[in-house]
């Protein structure tokens, strides 16, 4: 497989690893769900990979968390690492995320994070929206898998 790698590794810069897990939601329409950041920003929903979870357990956190949905995980589609500067962090990230279909889903409660704003969209805005190349690469995989 391909290595996917997305952003700019600057010289002298010291990066910190941040391990991601990341699931496509889409819904009988063929949109898929995107999660809205309080700054503006858009993103697939999921995230960092707490110590003690594997991929898959961090997804099913993260799609209660952000979305309030209980999930079943199907296809894996990949890796892709990002290099990027958090200016609200003040840190350096290597971010490599792993990214799954998320095969049957169902909303059991509020997203516990009310903080983001949820929006469904096709695969073509999610395209433009999305602010990771990583994000865009998992669609593109997403869209293709389903000839979408």
């Amino acid at each position: 497989m391909e290595e996917a790698i997305f952003g700019v590794k600057l010289a002298g810069k010291d990066y910190q690893d941040r391990f991601g897990a990341y699931g496509i939601v889409s819904n009988e329409e063929g949109k898929i769900i995107l999660v809205q950041a309080p700054n503006g920003a858009y993103f697939l929903p999921g995230g960092g990979i707490e110590a003690g979870e594997d991929q898959k357990q961090a997804i099913a956190r993260e799609m209660m968390e952000e979305l309030g949905y209980q999930v079943e995980i199907g296809t894996y589609l990949g890796e892709a690492t990002e290099y990027f500067y958090s200016s609200h962090r003040d840190i350096y990230f290597r971010h490599p995320g792993y990214f799954y279909v998320i095969s049957a889903w169902q909303s059991v409660c509020q997203p516990l994070e009310k903080n983001n704003q949820l929006f469904w969209v096709t695969g073509d805005d999610a395209m433009l929206l999305l602010k990771r190349g990583s994000h865009r690469w998992a669609v593109q995989k997403w869209m293709k898998f389903n000839q979408v």
